[in-house]
C-alpha cells in the first residue's frame, strides 16, 4: 500500500545510485557445514542443551525428517543473531476487522504504556478510532509512544497529530521528507514499513495491516465487492510471551536510530512469563545491514524445504537469488505455490510481478492469483512447521531500502492454522496455467516488459 506514492522518487533516486541497488549474493553464507546446536531461550533465559532437543524433537512435523530442523534453524541463528524464543501464545488474525478488534482491546488494557510503529496512519474513521484510545490512554496515566513513516503518511495532514501531541503522546516521524526537519544522515528512500503494536511489554502485534479504512471489510464475505468497495486480504499476528521482548527491543533501536526525545521511564521490560507453546524468533531487518536479515532467512528456509513452499506476497517482483532457489526447490520434488494478487494498488508493481510468471510457470512452479480482493498479506509456510508472517514483501523495496518486521513460528500446530487459512485463500483464487498464461494480450505482454525494466525500484 502507497506504493505510487513513492515510486517515481524512489526511481530517481536508485537511477542515480545505480550502482547500489544490488542484493547481496547470499548462497555462499547457505553452504551446509556443521551447526552448534540448536539453542532456545524461555521466559528464565537460555535453556539447557536437553530441553532445546526435547521441544526441536516435539516440533518435527510428525516424524517426518525434514531439513527445517536439522539444518535451516542452527544457521538462521546464525544469519539473524535473535533467539528463537519459547513459551508464546500465537493468535493468527485474518484481515482488518478482526486485527483492529484485537489491537483495540489490547490498547483499552494497557497499564503501563503502548509502542506502535506503522508505516500508514490516515485521517480516516479508523485513524481517528485509534487516535481516540491512544489519546485517551495518554491522558490516563499509560505512556504512549507513537512511530509512524513520513511517505506512507504522506497524505495525512499534520494536524491529524496535534490532538495525540497535546495529550502527551510522543510521536516521532521516522525519516520526515521535509528538508528543513530532517535529521543528520537523512536518506529519503529508506522508509519504515514496519507494523508493530506493543502493549505493557507483554503483547505485540505483527503483521501487514496499517493504520486505514481500506481494511473495513473482511476479505471473505458473502457479497461480491464493486469496484468501489473491495476489501482487502491481510494477515497479521497477536502474540503474548517471552517474545515480546524482542519485538521492544526492536522498537526502541528505530526510536534511538531516528534520534527520538527521551522515552518517559516505564517498564518496557517486564519480568517475561510463559504463555503458550509457541517458539517464535522476531526479525527485523534495515538497509544499515550488510543484507536483509528476513530476505536471508527465507532464502534459507526454502533452500531446507523437502515438502512445500506456501507463499502469500502482495509485491512480488524476485530477484535472481530468490526465482533460483523456487526452481530448484521444484527440481527437488517440493510443491511450491505462490498466492499473488488479481487485483492491485500499484499497477507497475502487478506488471512487473506477472513478468516473472512465464519463467516460474514453466518451472513447475504453481501460481494462484486472488480473486474479488486485493491481496496485501505477506505469509510464507514450508514443510507444514516453519511459518512467517509480517510487513516484508518479496521485491528488491523490502530487501534493500526498508524497515521491516516478521515473527517466524515453528511448529505443526501453528503450520495447520496457516495451511488452512492458504487453502481456503486458493479456494477464493484462479490457477494461472502456462498454456492460459502464453495466450495474454499482446497489450499485456508490452506492460509486464515495460514494467520490468524498473523492478530494481519500485
Amino acid at each position: 500500500m502507497g506504493r505510487p506514492r513513492i515510486a517515481i522518487l524512489a526511481a530517481a533516486l536508485c537511477l542515480a545510485l545505480l550502482a547500489g541497488c544490488s542484493i547481496p549474493t547470499m548462497v555462499p553464507d547457505m553452504a551446509v557445514r556443521p551447526s552448534p546446536p540448536v539453542q532456545l531461550e524461555g521466559a528464565r533465559g537460555p535453556l539447557t542443551a536437553r530441553q532445546s532437543q526435547v521441544i526441536l524433537a516435539r516440533l518435527e512435523s510428525n516424524g517426518v525428517e525434514t531439513n527445517i530442523f536439522a539444518r535451516h534453524l542452527a544457521l538462521e541463528a546464525e544469519i539473524v543473531g535473535s533467539p528463537l524464543v519459547v513459551g508464546n501464545r500465537v493468535e493468527l488474525l485474518v484481515d482488518g476487522p478482526a486485527t483492529y478488534d484485537a489491537m483495540s482491546a489490547a490498547i483499552q488494557n494497557a497499564q503501563d504504556h503502548i509502542n506502535m510503529e506503522t508505516y500508514i496512519i490516515e485521517d480516516d474513521e479508523i485513524g481517528q478510532r485509534f487516535a481516540g484510545l491512544l489519546i485517551g490512554k495518554q491522558r490516563s496515566g499509560v505512556q504512549v509512544n507513537l512511530i509512524y513513516d513520513s511517505v506512507g503518511a504522506i497524505n495525512t495532514p499534520k494536524e491529524f497529530f496535534t490532538p495525540l501531541h497535546d495529550s502527551g503522546v510522543n510521536v516521532l516521524e521516522f525519516n520526515p521528507i521535509n528538508p528543513l526537519i530532517a535529521r543528520k544522515g537523512w536518506q529519503v528512500n529508506q522508509r519504515d514499513h514496519r507494523k508493530l503494536l506493543i502493549v505493557d511489554g507483554r503483547v505485540a502485534f505483527v503483521g501487514g495491516i496499517n493504520v486505514s479504512s481500506v481494511y473495513s471489510s473482511g476479505s471473505f464475505g458473502r457479497h461480491k465487492p464493486t469496484k468501489a468497495n473491495t476489501p482487502w486480504r491481510d494477515t497479521h499476528l497477536r502474540m503474548a510471551g517471552p517474545v515480546v521482548s524482542e519485538f521492544q527491543k526492536l522498537f526502541m533501536a528505530t526510536w534511538i536510530e531516528q534520534k527520538g526525545a527521551p522515552l518517559a521511564p516505564r517498564d518496557y521490560f517486564p519480568e517475561p512469563a510463559s504463555k503458550g507453546n509457541e517458539v517464535v524468533r522476531a526479525i527485523g531487518s534495515s538497509p544499515d545491514e550488510a543484507y536483509s536479515q528476513i530476505y536471508a532467512t527465507l532464502l534459507s528456509a526454502i533452500n531446507s524445504a523437502e515438502t512445500q513452499v506456501f507463499i502469500t506476497n502482495a509485491y512480488f517482483v524476485p530477484d535472481p537469488q530468490l526465482l533460483a532457489a523456487l526452481k530448484e526447490a521444484v527440481l527437488r520434488g517440493v510443491d511450491v505455490r505462490l498466492l499473488l494478487p488479481d487485483k492491485t494498488d500499484s499497477v507497475m508493481v502487478y506488471y512487473a510481478s506477472r513478468s516473472y510468471y512465464d519463467e516460474l510457470l514453466s518451472a513447475g512452479v504453481k501460481i494462484y492469483q486472488r480473486q474479488d480482493a486485493l491481496l496485501h498479506a505477506k505469509t510464507a509456510l514450508i514443510d507444514g512447521v516453519w511459518s512467517t508472517v509480517g510487513s516484508t514483501n518479496l521485491d528488491w523495496r523490502s530487501f534493500l531500502h526498508n524497515y521491516e518486521i516478521n515473527a517466524v513460528v515453528l511448529g505443526q500446530d501453528f503450520g495447520a492454522e496457516m495451511h488452512a487459512l492458504f487453502k481456503k485463500d486458493m479456494e477464493s483464487s484462479k490457477l494461472v496455467t502456462l498454456e492460459d498464461w502464453r495466450n495474454r494480450s499482446l497489450g499485456a505482454r508490452l506492460k509486464e516488459r515495460a514494467a520490468r525494466l524498473w523492478a530494481h525500484w519500485l
